[in-house]
């Protein structure tokens, strides 16, 4: 009974922070940091550090450390009260005890817990082969850095839209990296979303939105001044931000084969190690954080300007206070989306997660606009409609069109639902 009540507040709360991560990095983007009472807007300047988004990502991630700080505490608390210590082993997570089963009555699912017993003959994760989890923290990096940069050209629901070109790599690579086989049905779906990633960016492309990317007004009406001084003719900024719009939703879509790579890489790793997600996600942080951190203090002496101006980042982000206050909740969201997200897979399942996650995307855009951060597009509505419809298709949340495409035995795409981390 408490886990069909709590089943609801999970999924709620994986959707309030999965949407709050989006827009909370959009808010951020939007906030103007020099010259804000300019009357041109090519004289304001916004905060611009999609590195420093990153690095703040990680931290989010690290406080997943708290969490399992919090359960082992209170799991000592409960075994003292009870009148025995728990058995200390390298596999006491493995062990199910009596009153640990997953029945109608029990408590929501540990995430401290592996998400099935370990009968394939899987050797903890431990030691120096946590380094391993290195790997796809790198990858991680460079996903986020690009699709963080991407954002800043485009309104929060084409950047969630775009996104799910996540798919079609992860197929790709499952195939060819992990020996997964597609059904016929499948790679129609993977069609149907690269052909919805499509008609999201045509649409951000044609109708310029001038509500969406103030950093971007600025751009385009510089490059309008240098245009008039060459040609001396008026010229519209239409085109500039039509092609920032394109180069926007290709970096966020291009960023999906770093992020489809570290879904590899993590299932390749888990093929012969076994690890709880939650502790997988927080050694990501750790890893992901340092590698961050190195990074952006060479890139700071070697470059030191725009996006790697590590100093004037993080002076903008201590001195404003709405920069402050965003990062600090951006961290909480995200660890919170990573905690109620594993919540949701154990307790459901991970066909159910996807689906919730889809919908989050459709919250972000109906928030977006309810905020009068970006217009309303018909050719949007489109380009969603056919990126829910090749997700469902591909997670076999739909049936195929034909029968004939129907298998009866299929091999699982990832039987390890991908980690979200943002």
């Amino acid at each position: 009974m408490v886990v069909k009540a709590a089943v609801p507040f999970l999924v709620a709360m994986m959707l309030v922070t999965g949407v709050c991560n989006t827009l909370l990095t959009k808010y951020q983007d939007m906030q103007c940091i020099e010259n804000c009472e300019s009357p041109s807007r090519k004289y304001r300047k916004h905060f611009e550090q999609p590195v420093l988004q990153t690095l703040q990502m990680f931290i989010g991630e690290m406080g997943c450390w708290l969490v399992v700080g919090c359960f082992s505490l209170y799991q000592r608390f409960v075994s003292r009260r009870a009148g025995y210590e728990p058995v200390p082993s390298s596999h006491a997570d493995d062990i199910i005890s009596p009153g640990s089963d997953d029945s109608e009555t029990s408590p929501i699912a540990n995430p401290l817990k592996p998400a099935h017993l370990d009968d394939e003959g899987r050797i903890p994760l431990v030691g120096w082969n946590v380094l391993l989890l290195a790997l796809p923290a790198c990858c991680d990096i460079a996903g986020t850095t690009l699709m963080n940069v991407g954002l800043l050209f485009v309104a929060a629901s084409i950047y969630q839209m775009t996104r799910g070109a996540l798919v079609l790599f992860v197929g790709l690579f499952s195939v060819w990296f992990l020996n997964r086989h597609l059904r016929l049905y499948k790679w129609f779906s993977l069609f149907v979303v690269v052909f919805g990633v499509a008609v999201v960016g045509l649409a951000g492309a044609l109708q310029k939105d001038d509500k969406a990317t103030p950093s971007l007004i600025a751009l385009a009406e510089t490059g309008v001044e240098v245009l008039r001084r060459t040609i001396h003719e008026q010229v519209t900024t239409a085109p500039t931000q039509a092609a920032m719009t394109v180069i926007g939703v290709l970096l966020i879509a291009g960023a999906q084969i770093f992020t489809a790579t570290q879904f590899v890489i993590e299932e390749r790793i888990m093929e012969k190690y076994t690890m709880e997600p939650i502790k997988l996600v927080g050694w990501e942080g750790v890893f992901g954080f340092s590698v961050t951190l190195v990074v952006m203090i060479i890139l700071h002496f070697s470059i030191g300007t725009g996006y790697f101006n590590a100093r004037e980042g993080l002076y903008q982000m201590t001195h404003h206070r709405a920069i402050a206050v965003s990062s600090f909740m951006i961290m909480i969201s995200i660890g919170g989306f990573n905690f109620f997200g594993l919540s949701v897979t154990r307790t459901v399942s991970a066909t159910s997660r996807s689906t919730i996650d889809t919908c989050r995307t459709l919250f972000i855009w109906v928030v977006s606009l309810g905020l009068g951060w970006e217009t309303f597009k018909w050719l949007q509505v489109l380009g969603f409609a056919l990126l829910v419809y090749g997700t469902f298709l591909f997670n076999d949340l739909i049936r195929p069109p034909l029968k004939s495409c129907i298998e009866r035995e299929y091999e699982e795409l990832l039987p390890e639902n991908p980690i979200e981390h943002h």
